[in-house]
C-alpha cells in the first residue's frame, strides 16, 4: 500500500514564515520554522569545536542523572562524551559554515541546455523542535546557464544542510537558494520525501505519513518544465 503524504509547495521569494498568532509550544507540535535562515547567535563560533564538546558533556551527563541512569555502569559512562562528539562533529556539524563543502563548477563544454535530475539522494536530519531524526530522500535538478557541477557536489551540499537542527521546509528552500547561487541560476527545483521520527515515535505515533516539500525556481515555475522534473523523479518507483 502507498504511504500517505503530506505535500508542502514552498513559495519562491518567500524570506520569513509569520508564526505571530502560534503559541511556542504549538510551533514544535506543527513543525513550523521562524526564519529561512537557521536561527544563530552572533557569537555562535567563538568556540572551537572541542570547547563545545567539553561544555555540553557534563550538561548531557546531567541530563541521564536526572533521569536516573547510573552513570557508574561500564555501558554509560562514556555516553555525555560520544554523544557531545557525535553533535559537533557529526549531526550538526552543518551549522558551521567552514564545513560548507568546495563547489567547483566547470564549462557547459557539451553545450547541454536541458535539465539535469540527480535523484533519490539520501539525506538524514534532526528535527529542531524535539531533536529526533527525520530521513527521506532528495530529487534536485537545474537546467545550466552555462555551467556545469559534479554530480557529487550536489549530494554533499544536501548533506551540509541537513546536519543542522531543521525543519523541512527550511531544508528545502536552503539548498535550493544555494543551488541558484552557485549555478547562477534561478532555474532549480528540489523535491525533500521524508519520514519524521517526531511523527512517527512520538506525538500522534503515525508510521505510515511521509512529508514532501518542494522548490520550484525559474523556468522549473513554467507548469510542462514543473511536470517533466516530476515524471523523471518518479520514473520506477
Amino acid at each position: 500500500m502507498k504511504q500517505k503524504e503530506t505535500l508542502s509547495t514552498t513559495p519562491l521569494k518567500e524570506a520569513t514564515i509569520n508564526l505571530s498568532e502560534l503559541l511556542i509550544e504549538e510551533m514544535g507540535d506543527q513543525h513550523k520554522a521562524s526564519s529561512v535562515e537557521t536561527p544563530m547567535r552572533p557569537d555562535a563560533f567563538d568556540k572551537t569545536d572541542e570547547q563545545k564538546i567539553a561544555a555540553i558533556e557534563p550538561h548531557f551527563k546531567a541530563i541521564m542523572d536526572i533521569l536516573g541512569m547510573d552513570l557508574n555502569d561500564d555501558s554509560l559512562r562514556g555516553t555525555p562524551l560520544r554523544v557531545a562528539k557525535m553533535y559537533v562533529k557529526e549531526l550538526f556539524q552543518g551549522l558551521n559554515p567552514a564545513n560548507m563543502p568546495s563547489m567547483t563548477l566547470f564549462e557547459n563544454k557539451f553545450q547541454y541546455n536541458e535539465m539535469l535530475v540527480e535523484k533519490n539522494i539520501n539525506f538524514y536530519s534532526n528535527c529542531e523542535h524535539h531533536f529526533v531524526p527525520f530521513f527521506g530522500k532528495a530529487h534536485i535538478a537545474y537546467i545550466s546557464s552555462g555551467k556545469v557541477i559534479g554530480l557529487s557536489k550536489l549530494n554533499r551540499l544536501v548533506e551540509y544542510f541537513s546536519k543542522r537542527p531543521q525543519v523541512q521546509e527550511r531544508l528545502t528552500m536552503q539548498i535550493a537558494k544555494a543551488l541558484q547561487t552557485i549555478m547562477q541560476t534561478q532555474d532549480v527545483a528540489v523535491m525533500m520525501d521524508a519520514k519524521h521520527l517526531c511523527v512517527s515515535s512520538r506525538g500522534v505515533k503515525d508510521d505510515s505519513s511521509n512529508t514532501i516539500t518542494t522548490f520550484f525556481g525559474g523556468k522549473f515555475q513554467e507548469d510542462q518544465t514543473k511536470m517533466e522534473f516530476l515524471k523523471y523523479i518518479e520514473i520506477n518507483d
